[in-house]
């Protein structure tokens, strides 16, 4: 889409040379990233990669996940990616592996698949990248008790269910031709090993009591079974199974606690579901199936908020519907209906030569968004760069059908629409919607003007925009998962059609 944003990738080189990569045999060693993204922009995920990596990726049958190669030193820019949510490093994947007909035969084959499996590269790929994230760590500890457990507070009913999981968990496969439902919490495991039902919360919760332990038991080497379990220094583990499709035997539950126990054997881990070090991945999709090792283990979406209101929307989708519209340097961006901030804030972060206007007409939600902006200024001032830096963006309260903008004065609106469910309402929708287009035809530049606009009510947007052809037109759709709810960003173009002036005052 258009001419990429140049996306400063603050001194990426300089850091990555400060980790040498044990060389043995002077091999290089590359590392097979899969990367979790909101299902809809895997393109545009693709496209980032490219530009700041320049590595090409393949983007997976199973949505919202993309695949590329790198150079191991090549992590820190890795984890600096602004549309993927999760990281983990293949260790093998089978395009079209066959499943036995029985349950038996079928697990029994992934147990024998652990012995097999390659692990020693991925290993040593995690191990680099906890180097790396115990450097960040040092430095996070102290910010991270105090924000733990407000983020607690704020994360539950978040609009963040982080989307693999509705899309590919176990049993809510998006096939739903047949699929079984949804296990129970795997209480009953011997061995303890996870399984994640597509409860969003579930790792949400646990984030940043895990963000504190990170690495406890880091710097073992990921011995292949010479260490016995009393041994201080034995890795604690556990497997996620995330499985779609319908043609199988056996639950993701099962196929996480016979592998995992595999797993234990093969490494002599001990098995540990909330103080891992190791987040072993299986995911299962129809016959393709990817071993993983988790690395990410709370999904980068939340880089940038750290006030949370009741429908805060990802960084990594933010950014998506940003790049979407690509912005050039002198852009005016405006998000009229800003809630806690996300979409400016995150555009302000990436794109710092363009000017960021966001406002709401809720109080509360000017405040918060406000206090994500202190939180980052303050984020930037900790990075000890001499300078402290501004970010271009500023915050209002306003009422959306009466901005306080002149007419065709702002290049962008980006924005995320009320969806009727946990704000405002689908009646109120029907009045608003059209309202709110009108306003943001009346402040677009005609011609050259764009909004990309996130819905779940889709059936009155469409109805607002038929009213509204004369000064949008309709690009492209892109369809999202926003915490469960099926939902669509439009791209809407500004027509050349003047928008009649409401005030004559102006």
């Amino acid at each position: 889409g258009g001419v990429p944003a140049p996306a400063p990738l603050s001194g990426g080189m300089a850091e990555a040379e400060q980790a040498p990569v044990p060389a043995e045999e002077g091999v290089e060693l590359a590392a097979v990233i899969g990367a979790t993204v909101p299902t809809g922009f895997e393109q545009m995920a693709a496209e980032e990669v490219q530009e700041k990596l320049g590595s090409a990726s393949r983007i997976s049958k199973d949505r919202g996940k993309i695949y590329f190669e790198v150079p191991a030193q090549s992590l820190p820019q890795v984890h600096r990616l602004r549309s993927v949510d999760n990281l983990f490093v293949v260790v093998q994947e089978f395009k079209d592996y066959q499943f036995k007909e029985g349950k038996e035969d079928a697990l029994k084959d992934l147990e024998d698949l652990v012995k097999k499996l390659p692990w020693t590269n991925p290993m040593r790929v995690w191990e680099l990248n906890n180097s790396l994230k115990k450097k960040k760590t040092k430095r996070k500890k102290q910010n991270l008790r105090s924000t733990a457990s407000k983020e607690k507070l704020n994360a539950e009913g978040g609009e963040e269910g982080t989307d693999q999981q509705e899309a590919s968990t176990q049993d809510c496969a998006q096939n739903a031709e047949g699929v079984e439902p949804a296990g129970g919490q795997d209480t009953e495991e011997p061995q303890g090993v996870a399984s994640r039902n597509g409860e969003e919360e579930d790792n949400e919760q646990s984030d940043a009591k895990e963000e504190l332990q990170a690495g406890s038991g880091g710097e073992s080497k990921a011995g292949e079974g010479e260490r016995g379990a009393g041994d201080p220094k034995v890795l604690k583990f556990r497997v996620t199974c995330n499985r779609a499709g319908d043609k199988h035997s056996f639950t993701s539950n099962e196929a996480a606690r016979d592998f995992g126990g595999a797993v234990q054997e093969h490494f002599q881990w001990k098995a540990d579901m909330t103080n891992f070090d190791v987040e072993v991945l299986l995911n299962i999709h129809n016959n393709e199936v990817v071993v993983g090792i988790a690395l990410t283990e709370e999904s980068l979406h939340r880089r940038n908020i750290t006030h949370f209101g009741p429908t805060t929307l990802r960084s990594t989708l933010a950014y998506g519907m940003l790049r979407l519209c690509d912005p050039q340097p002198t852009d005016i961006i405006v998000d009229p209906m800003c809630g806690t901030g996300a979409i400016p804030i995150e555009g302000a972060t990436e794109w710092p030569g363009c000017y960021h206007i966001a406002g709401d007409n809720n109080p509360q939600a000017v405040k918060r968004a406000a206090n994500n902006i202190c939180s980052l200024l303050k984020k930037n001032e900790n990075k000890e760069s001499s300078s402290s830096l501004g970010i271009p963006l500023d915050i209002i309260q306003w009422d959306i059908c009466n901005l306080p903008l002149r007419t065709g004065s702002v290049d962008i609106i980006v924005s995320d629409m009320p969806f009727g469910k946990r704000i405002g309402s689908k009646k109120k929708n029907w009045d608003l919607y059209p309202a709110c287009l009108m306003e943001m035809g009346r402040i677009c530049t005609p011609g050259t003007g764009r909004a990309v606009l996130l819905t779940q009510d889709k059936k009155c947007f469409a109805k607002a925009l038929s009213r509204m052809g004369h000064i949008w037109r309709r690009g492209q759709t892109v369809w999202v998962n926003v915490g469960g709810l099926h939902a669509a960003v439009y791209l809407l173009k500004r027509t050349w059609e003047r928008a009649e002036e409401k005030r004559l005052f102006w």
